[in-house]
């Protein structure tokens, strides 16, 4: 009897603990890279004082073509997944362009950028694994060749002007990345819990 019960014991300790899932993980994850990108944004606008006195150009720089039908949620995951690819992208060319014209910095903004940079690359292979099927194929390398002008406005002003823009994207790329995943997550959990 006394064994029987050890062996129990025994067993409950192997048994794994639920842990959250991809999706949530993947929300979560999100929601971190949101508040990052937020951050990345008030620490380049902290750095660059003259922002306050000029708006970025309307419009999105990432935008997508989506079916004309109203897409499934696995359908606009993917179709997310590209546009973070793109976010991807224009990071990579803003360290790059940014490093050309200063050299490579350390500070909080740098630091900030380059772990942006990371936990974005992290979401992507989250998002790839949630959606990826047999017939869908997704890509988590950056989907941007950075060999445009820098909002047409040439000298370190475009630059700056055009940083300010990606950044800009970045927010907005991954508050819908955090809103997407959560609409996925309920729908497969069945629950709002996250």
């Amino acid at each position: 009897m006394a064994e029987q019960e050890e062996h129990q014991q025994i067993t409950a300790l192997d048994t794994p603990v639920p842990g959250p899932s991809q999706t949530e993980r993947a929300v979560a994850l999100a929601r971190l890279l949101h508040h990052e990108c937020a951050r990345l944004l008030q620490l380049y606008k902290e750095k660059e004082t003259f922002l306050s006195d000029h708006a970025p150009d309307a419009g999105r720089i990432v935008s997508l073509s989506p079916d004309s039908e109203e897409p499934s949620t696995e359908q606009q995951v993917q179709l997310l997944h590209s546009a973070l690819r793109q976010c991807l992208g224009l990071i990579h060319c803003v360290i790059l362009k940014e490093e050309e014209e200063w050299g490579e910095l350390e500070g909080d903004y740098e630091t900030m950028r380059k772990n942006v940079r990371l936990r974005l690359e992290h979401l992507l292979s989250s998002t790839k694994v949630l959606v990826e099927t047999e017939n869908v194929t997704l890509e988590v390398t950056p989907d941007h060749q950075c060999n445009e002008e820098t909002d047409g406005a040439g000298g370190v002003f475009g630059l700056k002007m055009w940083t300010y823009r990606v950044l800009l994207e970045l927010v907005h790329w991954a508050d819908h990345a955090a809103q997407t995943l959560h609409v996925l997550h309920t729908e497969r959990a069945g629950t709002e819990d996250v």
